[in-house]
């Protein structure tokens, strides 16, 4: 059974960081797209960041984050990172790590595997 436990979330004013941790139990998934999404208050789910580490390794990022979250992975823990500065209050939304054992998925952004969430609270 596979299972995505986020944390890090918590409440960070404008400018400041957070490291969002995803550990992943079930499939390794060393080889295949893990990524990161998030929902804020009344609108839709959006894709944040992703990682793939098939043909040498790939990251990929909404055009709001780059260049102020990084995402990361360690293989050996099965897990995901995503490292966020610069926040601003825009990024307020529930976080949500995301893997799928296909690499489709980093491209059509249709995960199989979801956590629960963690909320990310930006005050101004």
């Amino acid at each position: 059974q596979v299972q995505l436990v986020e944390s890090g979330g918590g409440l960070v004013q404008a400018g400041g960081s957070l490291r969002l941790s995803c550990a992943a139990s079930g499939p390794t998934f060393s080889s295949y797209p893990m990524g990161w999404f998030r929902q804020a208050p009344g609108k839709e789910r959006e894709f944040v960041a992703a990682a793939i580490n098939w043909n040498g390794g790939s990251t990929y990022y909404a055009d709001s984050v780059k260049g102020r979250f990084t995402i990361s992975r360690d293989n050996a823990k099965n897990t995901v990172y995503l490292q966020m500065n610069s926040l601003e209050p825009e990024d307020t939304a529930v976080y949500y790590c995301a893997a799928d054992l296909h690499a489709s998925a980093v491209v059509t952004h249709e995960y199989a595997y979801w956590g629960q969430g963690t909320q990310v609270t930006v005050s101004s």
